[in-house]
């Protein structure tokens, strides 16, 4: 009897929950922690499942809880759980046997959600070049900067802005000193690389391609796709715009005593940090209501598809928002820029928002009662667990064993993705031989 090939969202599922499994032992081990004892397992497998799912929230302090091995395991998670651990398994299959399975591209085609399994092969090795491109270049920015700039030794230099770099782009938002950036609130050389480096791996990996095959075989006329136009707009829109109102909310606020420069870099790089990076340059516990509301839905949404970023994505922010805007107009298909927007891709996205919205709600149900903290912080939580954006009001190491394991389970859920895990559980897929009679119900 022939074995039935496991599907690509389950080995997706299990490949995530089994890196965090190994992440968990290995931060278990007394070398990890800087006494030498070992971490309790649940702090173990809280800082596993956060750098695993590019989160970045921690329950206790990175810098000097664990050891200098225990910082470089939490960065090596950081680097697979960010690049994908099935791109890294087939880019390293690629590399041994020089071709690609059709089951491997199958799976590559799950972690990246990219259009079309011929894609695959190009997409991966974009993924490589991009990663390391920009995290080498980010990192010996940050490296000269810490060491001309904050005269740091250069092995420390260099060992700050590696670690950095890694949690930049892969927007885990992990840091070794215990107030964040705060200490670079005005430092353009500290905070612009950074910024830059998280908001080009939140664009996703299909983006980087699409430009990457323009850029290296330029077309006379061709058209860049929907998703690339969306993605890239959307993330200008969401960036000035949030710049724009923490600026206005923030300015006798927690900026009040801050010159004009360092007003505008920190507006514009925490507006960045809040879709999905994690990174703080002001002290969130002491936002204002206005920018808190900002941030529950500018981590709401996040970054670019398939990519480091988390969130529902914006192209399925944008895509709901041309089928309303298609609505209101009496329209019979959901156009943008003279192409129809397929009915699956509406669909799509509908789901995702409602699944998303109710597990945020129902997380937010099940830890008000077990805090005394108010309602938004815990929201605040509650979002950035599930959006791995890893911001944090400073509540998460305060919250009793079973509410960070809340917290735990939001952070799987929001890397691995709620579709992808409920295709993974599903037993049946395909389409129905038969459809039934349609009836039209009264809406709103």
């Amino acid at each position: 009897m022939s074995r039935r090939p496991l599907n690509p969202n389950v080995l997706l599922v299990l490949g995530f929950a089994g890196l965090i499994g190994l992440g968990t032992a290995l931060l278990s081990l007394p070398w990890a922690t800087a006494d030498g004892r070992g971490a309790p397992w649940l702090v173990a497998l809280f800082t596993a499942t956060s750098a695993v799912c590019v989160t970045g929230l921690a329950v206790v302090d990175t810098g000097s809880y664990w050891s200098h091995a225990g910082q470089w395991t939490v960065m090596g998670l950081i680097q697979l759980g960010g690049f994908g651990l099935m791109t890294a398994a087939t880019l390293l299959g690629l590399a041994v046997n020089r071709q690609m399975r059709l089951g491997s591209r199958l799976l590559l085609q799950a972690e990246n959600r990219s259009l079309c399994v011929g894609d695959v092969r190009g997409v991966a090795l974009v993924v490589l070049t991009v990663t390391l491109s920009v995290e080498a270049l980010t990192a010996l920015v940050l490296a000269l900067r810490f060491a001309l700039g904050h005269g740091m030794p250069w092995g420390e230099a260099a060992w700050q802005g590696l670690f950095h770099a890694v949690s930049a782009f892969n927007n885990a938002g992990f840091s070794t000193w215990s107030d964040g950036l705060m200490r670079f609130v005005g430092d353009a050389w500290v905070l612009l690389p950074i910024m830059t480096a998280l908001v080009v791996g939140g664009l996703g990996f299909p983006v980087m391609h699409e430009w990457w095959s323009r850029w290296r075989q330029p077309r006379r006329g061709a058209r860049a796709s929907i998703h690339s136009v969306l993605t890239l707009w959307g993330t200008l829109l969401l960036l000035l715009g949030g710049a724009a109102v923490l600026l206005g909310s923030e300015w006798h606020h927690t900026l009040a005593d801050q010159p004009l420069g360092t007003k505008l870099l920190a507006a514009l790089f925490t507006s960045a940090s809040a879709r999905t990076a994690g990174f703080n340059a002001v002290d969130i516990g002491a936002l204002s209501t206005e920018s808190l509301v900002l941030h529950y839905a500018l981590m709401f949404v996040g970054g670019g598809s398939a990519g480091t970023a988390g969130g529902v994505k914006i192209t399925t922010v944008f895509v709901l928002l041309l089928i309303v805007w298609s609505e209101i107009r009496g329209l019979q298909d959901v156009e943008f820029r003279r192409r129809r927007i397929d009915a699956g891709s509406q669909r799509q996205a509908l789901t995702v928002l409602v699944l998303s919205a109710a597990v945020v709600v129902l997380a937010t149900l099940v830890l008000v009662p077990m805090t005394p903290f108010p309602l938004e912080k815990v929201l605040f939580e509650v979002i950035s667990a599930f959006a791995t954006v890893g911001l944090s009001t400073g509540i998460t190491p305060q919250l009793p064993p079973a509410g960070q394991g809340v917290l735990i389970v939001l952070m799987f859920l929001g890397r691995v993705g709620i579709v992808t895990l409920a295709v993974a559980l599903a037993r049946q897929h395909g389409q129905r031989p038969f459809r039934y009679p349609e009836e039209k119900p009264l809406v709103g």
